[in-house]
């Protein structure tokens, strides 16, 4: 475990290691999301019994800087009724917003770095999550001025399910991170990561971690909850009139966000840069920078959930959607707070290990009650009523037999 947090660590970094780590950071970004695109596609390829890209390049390597190349060469066309200015602003924003949340990514502990003790991250913020949360927030803004400026009835249409799609799991995500920060007594990123050096926090807030993982899936506007961009219903949503760069930026800014919020989960759940249960050792090798290798390691774990869910379920309506959000995952969010806060003010009492576990307990089984309950009840609405008709005054002739 290393003596300095990384807040300590990077307190002095000079401007011009600052700007480096910055550098590093959007290289790495940039050339993950090539072959982010380039695995999505063969993935799914193999999950559904078809050939991936496998031409440009080996194994078609080079087919989505191929892409890239194709998207700069095309014609960049503007609609006569859009708003200029917007429109040309609204992918620079969505695209720019997601390369900031990983300002306070901890990708690794103590290292050196042309000569400096220092770690790879840029700036360990006290209330980190939350800035990762409002530059979310901002970047919603790039859709929603992307489906207003461009004149078009479908595009706003997919502008205006993003808001509302975008504040709702918004909302029941920033609730799933309130046990983490109950838990570890902080919202700096670094201080949650040294706090999961015994147990990982999915371990002990895994309700926490099924909320945000699913809320992550809504926030990124990706498949099954894709309905900001449904073609079956708006011809490509907010981005239907986009061509050349400026829709590339928007593929761009979609796939780093799917990076960022796979590395918040990574940092918040699954230990950050730390290894894996029983290979502690491994983080030091390499002079710390393994942890790199751990870090982007879980990241492409959580990648693989938004292809594996992308491939295998159908878009939802929006309505039902949104009836998950509100009904089911934001009153989750609540119990699982109030429980979390109740067990860390019984353990911070002095509580015996006893009540503790008669509370829990408690609470497993009053879940299951209602839940049991819950289940019964809708089984009975399923049941169809049955009349009371009286029987008819007229004579009714019997059935022919075999019949």
């Amino acid at each position: 475990m290393n003596s300095l947090t990384n807040a300590q660590l990077i307190a002095g970094d000079p401007g011009w290691l600052i700007v480096i780590k910055a550098v590093i950071t959007f290289a790495v970004l940039v050339v993950f999301t090539l072959l982010a695109i380039w695995w999505e596609r063969r993935f799914i390829g193999f999950m559904q019994e078809r050939p991936g890209p496998n031409r440009t390049g080996p194994q078609g390597l080079l087919q989505s800087l191929a892409d890239g190349v194709k998207l700069a060469l095309k014609e960049d066309i503007i609609p006569k009724a859009a708003d200029k200015v917007v429109f040309i602003l609204a992918p620079i924003i969505a695209a720019s917003t997601c390369f900031m949340s990983f300002a306070i990514m901890p990708m690794t502990g103590e290292v050196q770095m042309f000569g400096k003790t220092t770690a790879m991250q840029m700036t360990d913020l006290p209330i980190g999550v939350l800035y990762v949360l409002a530059v979310a927030s901002v970047g919603v803004y790039g859709i929603v001025l992307a489906g207003w400026s461009s004149g078009s009835t479908y595009p706003l249409l997919g502008g205006l399910r993003s808001s509302a799609q975008v504040i709702s799991y918004e909302v029941a995500m920033g609730l799933s991170l309130v046990a983490v920060f109950i838990y570890a007594g902080s919202m700096s990123t670094g201080d949650i990561v040294a706090a999961q050096n015994k147990w990982w926090n999915v371990v002990v807030l895994f309700p926490s971690f099924v909320i945000y993982l699913i809320s992550m899936i809504g926030e990124t506007n990706r498949a099954p909850f894709d309905l900001a961009e449904a073609e079956g219903e708006l011809v490509g949503g907010f981005h239907t009139e986009y061509s050349s760069l400026k829709f590339a930026l928007f593929f761009l800014g979609e796939y780093i966000n799917i990076a960022t919020v796979s590395a918040l989960a990574t940092t918040l759940f699954f230990g950050g840069y730390r290894a894996l249960p029983g290979l502690g050792f491994t983080e030091q090798w390499l002079g710390g920078w393994f942890g790199m290798v751990w870090f982007f390691a879980k990241v492409c774990f959580f990648f693989n959930i938004f292809v594996w869910v992308r491939a295998t379920l159908p878009r939802i309506r929006y309505d039902q959607f949104m009836k998950f959000g509100w009904k089911v995952l934001i009153p989750s969010s609540l119990i699982w707070i109030l429980v979390v806060a109740t067990l860390r003010a019984l353990s911070a009492n002095g509580s015996s290990r006893f009540v503790i576990a008669g509370f829990a307990g408690g609470v497993v089984l009053l879940v299951m009650a209602l839940s049991s309950a819950w289940d019964k009840a809708k089984q009975e609405a399923k049941i169809p009523p049955v009349l009371d008709v009286p029987a008819p005054s007229f004579p009714v002739p019997k059935m022919p037999e075999g019949r």
